[in-house]
């Protein structure tokens, strides 16, 4: 086992009771549940994600912490939440990277995986 040692595994969903797709709006929320699975207890400070819609727009977004935390992460103890995102198109993609510091000082940086958020099609 890795001292320093983070998976990250997001989930997508697409809130059609919040979409309109008549008029280009599609809303998607995300789960995401961060586990440590090293030996020294960690702390998420800052995020960097990299969003493309569906006619290839990229948006950078980067800020301190998740949903407003910056959340202190032990040893086999996992971290989720839920969060989201509204597009005029019915595909998009996002990935990114947390920062992570150790509470021995070392900072490293963990891969957010890519995932599709990806507007359902209603059969008539």
């Amino acid at each position: 086992m890795s001292r320093y040692s983070v998976t990250v595994n997001p989930t997508p969903f697409y809130l059609a009771d919040q979409s309109d797709p008549g008029n280009d709006i599609y809303s998607f929320a995300y789960h995401i549940s961060i586990k440590n699975v090293g030996e020294v207890a960690v702390q998420l400070v800052s995020r960097h994600w990299i969003i493309t819609d569906g006619n290839g727009k990229v948006q950078e977004v980067r800020g301190a912490g998740v949903i407003g935390e910056q959340p202190h992460i032990e040893p086999g103890e996992s971290f989720e939440y839920s969060s989201g995102s509204q597009f005029k198109t019915a595909v998009a993609t996002m990935h990114g990277s947390y920062q992570f510091v150790a509470d021995d000082g070392v900072k490293f940086e963990v891969p957010i995986p890519k995932f599709t958020l990806a507007a359902k099609r209603v059969l008539h």
